[in-house]
């Protein structure tokens, strides 16, 4: 069984460019994550059933705001101000290309920014992903760097390790429906 290292930033962002999968710690659990392009990676290694939506994660709402250039009505931003960076995912309407690579089928698109700054600086660098749990599909998600080593030792961790711990949960989930908030989680 091959381990990859642990990797600087820069390294994790090439990998990401090549359309590779990567992990990195989060303020929840830690993200599995790839370019919104390469999202088909995702599913397949965590043998995920398709129907289920990938996260897109930014480093903040304006790098959010500026991939998916689409008016924000005024309580999405203020929903967004008011949980971000945070353990909340935003489920908004949101039909055209990014929501069908990370929500295939559907018209919507969950999008989160953490409050981890380890996350957000690689983010930053790297521009918004689509994410999940690391773990197969059906299985407990890992919790820390060690554990998401076990499930994939092929994908390479953003370095420095330890991570900082997350909450251990999984976010949140606000979708807007019906011109209101509802909780899914």
């Amino acid at each position: 069984m091959m381990v990859a290292p642990a990797q600087a930033a820069a390294a994790l962002v090439a990998a990401v460019g090549r359309g590779d999968a990567v992990m990195f710690p989060t303020d929840t659990l830690p993200a599995l994550a790839a370019h919104p392009s390469a999202a088909q990676r995702l599913w397949d290694l965590k043998n995920r059933p398709a129907h289920k939506p990938l996260i897109l994660m930014g480093a903040n709402l304006e790098q959010l705001r500026s991939l998916l250039a689409v008016p924000w009505q005024e309580p999405w931003l203020q929903q967004a101000a008011a949980c971000w960076p945070g353990a909340c995912t935003l489920v908004i309407p949101m039909p055209g290309p990014l929501a069908d690579l990370l929500n295939p089928g559907g018209t919507s698109l969950g999008l989160r920014v953490p409050a981890c700054p380890m996350a957000q600086q690689f983010l930053d660098r790297c521009g918004p992903l689509a994410t999940t749990s690391v773990n197969q599909s059906g299985d407990p998600p890992a919790s820390d760097e060690v554990t998401a080593r076990l499930v994939f030792p092929q994908l390479p961790l953003l370095a420095p390790l330890p991570w900082p711990a997350g909450s251990g949960q999984p976010s949140r989930v606000l979708i807007w429906q019906d011109n209101a908030w509802q909780r899914l989680r």
